[in-house]
């Protein structure tokens, strides 16, 4: 028995060089990061061990009495994110924020770090990926300065911990997690085995000194988080900071909230002198014209809770080449072939398939949800046939390929917020609910109902063709609104008929 066991303390252990993960014999793949040729021994197989009771930190309370005040978010200063958090940083919380490079992710979190300074609350901010005199540089650009921020440039895990120690801040800022390395640890900075250890040990800091963090993370090229996905069952937030490097909407939208909800965006504006939050975006998708032009229409989309308004731009011109293109920027192809393909059957539009269609949107904005159908639908129609849209209209709902006009959701925001910007009229599915008081919506049942609010006689020779007088796209008819059905003081909705009256 005693050399049995002698043996059984003997056994080699392997462990994988690349995340640690560890295993009683050898296997030519880590089950854990499922990397080639990283299994190698390295000593006895560890022995099984029990955890027996031991003695509590503090008594369990009924939950009644369990003080609240602890947990209550303090402001970070910029309201915009306060927004997306739920309020703002809880005590001890650890928030993830991940984004691709150069998005701004070090922007807003050194502006962050200033305003949330103060002399009961330092803050400090540990950079691992530039020098203090860089971020120097970028905080004077900003006007990030205060007193009681402090600045450390560290990628030794020990040191991060010394210096908690030294400045007990209310909030750190690690710019980033893939930079700090543990020396305890095998494996290079931002490996698997890097990561948890460094996340672990200051989730661990964050908790026992009721400190806020804020880790900036890394994303692969498919945009997910980079390291392993236990860091983000971690940590008690993720945000996602998203925008195109040549727009200067930014978003901030929230993945995972333990103390709030994951349905807020918060939108930002980056520009040279730093990054600003945008408490009406709106106008950032719109241009303002005197008179409407062909091939656009407006919008209303939800992000997150925030309905914004949106523009989308059309245009059609003759193909030289035997296949014609189709290029969008901001708007999903796919849904864009498929309002080309329910405008040539549905809408007898013939000629989209012979042209080079080019469609985008205003602003750096994107419209993926199906709410967008409707407009994409009218400023293609708006283009093709070189008619401009009524003015001040816009255009919600999700197109079939039936061609028939379905709900969404967020309909009575969508309208209450292209009323207070000051559209008048508006193209919605059935059964909007409560009207604006002043706007004229008008109930469309199909795309058929939808084409008729371009105005007759300005259709370009050549845009379209069609068998007969009541198979026009676009030609005759108005939407009557029937005021009162539904609708607040002035409002009205109605449903679309075919008169000979102008649409609005």
């Amino acid at each position: 028995m005693a050399a049995r066991t002698k043996s059984a303390k003997d056994r080699p252990s392997y462990r994988c060089t690349e995340c640690g993960w560890t295993t009683a014999k050898w296997l030519g793949r880590c089950p854990e990061c499922q990397a080639w040729g990283t299994v190698e021994e390295y000593g006895a197989a560890p022995a099984v061990r029990t955890t027996a009771a031991g003695r509590v930190s503090a008594p369990a309370l009924p939950i009644g009495q369990v003080d609240g005040r602890q947990a209550a978010a303090r402001s970070t200063g910029v309201p915009e994110l306060d927004r997306v958090l739920g309020g703002g940083l809880v005590p001890g919380a650890v928030v993830l924020l991940a984004g691709e490079p150069g998005v701004g992710k070090s922007t807003l979190l050194l502006d962050v770090a200033a305003k949330a300074a103060g002399p009961e609350h330092p803050t400090l901010y540990v950079t691992g990926e530039e020098s203090a005199g860089q971020v120097r540089l970028r905080a004077d650009r900003i006007n990030a300065l205060h007193d009681h921020l402090y600045l450390a440039a560290e990628t030794n895990l020990a040191s991060v911990l010394g210096h908690l120690d030294e400045v007990k801040p209310s909030l750190l800022i690690l710019d980033s997690v893939q930079t700090v390395a543990s020396p305890e640890i095998d494996g290079a900075p931002g490996g698997m085995a890097q990561v948890r250890e460094v996340a672990g040990a200051l989730i661990r800091a964050s908790k026992e000194r009721g400190m806020s963090t804020l880790l900036v993370g890394h994303v692969t090229k498919d945009g997910a988080i980079a390291g392993p996905r236990l860091l983000e069952h971690l940590v008690d937030v993720v945000l996602h900071f998203e925008g195109d490097r040549h727009a200067r909407l930014r978003l901030v939208r929230g993945v995972k909230n333990r103390y709030g909800a994951t349905d807020e965006v918060g939108c930002f504006e980056l520009h040279d002198e730093g990054i600003t939050g945008l408490a009406d975006p709106s106008g950032l998708f719109l241009t303002r014209r005197d008179e409407p032009v062909p091939g656009t229409c407006l919008t209303v989309t939800l992000e997150g809770r925030r309905p914004l308004v949106a523009e989308v731009q059309a245009l059609t011109v003759e193909s030289q080449i035997p296949s014609p293109r189709r290029t969008t920027s901001g708007l999903e192809t796919s849904r864009v072939s498929m309002m080309l393909a329910v405008l040539e059957q549905r809408g007898r539009i013939s000629a989209l398939g012979k042209r080079d269609i080019y469609s985008a949107t205003v602003g750096g904005v994107k419209l993926s949800e199906p709410a967008a159908d409707l407009a994409v639908a009218l400023a293609l129609a708006s283009a093709a046939s070189d008619t401009p849209l009524p003015k001040n209209l816009v255009a919600i709902g999700e197109v079939g390929l039936a061609g028939e006009v379905r709900r969404v959701t967020g309909v009575q925001r969508r309208l209450a917020e292209a009323h207070r910007l000051g559209f008048t009229h508006a193209l919605v599915p059935a059964d909007p609910g409560k009207v604006p008081a002043g706007m004229t919506v008008t109930e469309v049942a199909n795309m058929g109902d939808a084409l008729r609010v371009l105005p007759r006689g300005r259709r370009r020779s050549g845009a379209g063709s069609a068998e007969g007088p009541e198979s026009a796209p676009w030609g005759a008819g108005e939407a009557a609104a029937r005021s009162g059905r539904g609708g607040a003081r002035g409002g009205g909705r109605g449903t679309a008929r075919d008169e000979d009256r102008e649409p609005f």
